[in-house]
């Protein structure tokens, strides 16, 4: 498998540690039994090798709040996930999404603003926008909302023109007030305490998280997450907390170790209230 340039894109992929739900046959639109989890390292490892791409909106005098971005970035990978263009059999994204989970879950988050950003929202996408944070304690206006378009899967080495020039170095997101406690009935991708990451980083892994939790939920858990317009947090765990949901059951992102962090390093875990054990 072949590393990227650190300095270019945040290039990161999932390991294999789910739950045991997590290793039925492969699909786009069938509960739990959709997880591609079924291949040998082998066999994922010799298939042709596709990329999600995202690319985040950053414009240089007023950026995104950091955990609005992450949180955007999920649920982008989400809704290109139960679009009808990548879950129907015909749909015109579906065998793109098909190879993509054949092989490594690759995504790769990329930024742009101006032109660049226009440009990008001409390509076959979905563009999701965030909620924003609040205005903060000292009375200073709210960062804008974060806008982050997901493209369909293409091929590693075939990116389009307009988006293989985008740079992800550099990105550098913060939050102007802490984030709130999240609301913990529902869905929460918990980050490392233990591992720092760049916020492009970041994005990908909270991806891969809502991704990972996606493919164990059956489908009346999909629909009615889906319905209520994929509401989820992403907040760092505590040491203590780290610690208990990693021996949860719940889904865990390993990385596989190509920027920024060590291989097989535990980045989040996905705690949809559907996947808790009683």
């Amino acid at each position: 498998m072949t590393s990227t340039d650190a300095s270019a894109e945040v290039n990161s992929e999932t390991g294999t540690e789910t739950s045991a739900r997590a290793t039925a046959d492969q699909g786009t639109a069938s509960g739990a039994s959709s997880s591609p989890f079924r291949h040998s390292e082998i066999d994922r490892d010799a298939a042709p090798q596709f990329v999600l791409p995202l690319v985040v909106r950053l414009e240089k005098a007023a950026p995104p709040a950091r955990t609005d971005a992450l949180e955007t970035a999920a649920r982008a990978v989400l809704v290109l996930l139960s679009d009808e263009r990548a879950t129907a059999a015909d749909g015109e994204w579906a065998q793109a999404v098909r190879d993509w989970q054949d092989a490594r879950i690759r995504k790769v988050v990329r930024r742009a603003r101006g032109a660049e950003w226009r440009r990008a929202a001409e390509l076959p996408g979905i563009t999701v926008t965030g909620r924003g944070p609040a205005a903060t304690a000292a009375g200073d206006g709210p960062p804008p909302a974060a806008e982050v378009r997901v493209f369909p899967p293409v091929p590693l080495d075939g990116w389009p023109k307009e988006l293989a020039k985008l740079q992800v170095s550099g990105t550098d997101l913060d939050d102007p007030e802490p984030p709130p406690a999240p609301d913990l009935t529902g869905p929460v991708l918990w980050l490392s305490p233990q591992v720092e990451m760049s916020a492009g980083k970041a994005m990908a892994q909270a991806g891969h998280g809502a991704q990972l939790a996606w493919w164990e939920l059956d489908d009346a858990a999909r629909t009615a997450w889906r319905a209520a317009g994929f509401p989820l947090a992403v907040r760092t765990a505590s040491a203590e907390r780290w610690d208990e949901l990693t021996t949860s059951g719940l889904p865990v992102v390993r990385d596989a170790g190509f920027t920024e962090i060590a291989p097989g390093s535990c980045t989040v875990v996905a705690d949809h209230p559907a996947l808790r054990r009683p």
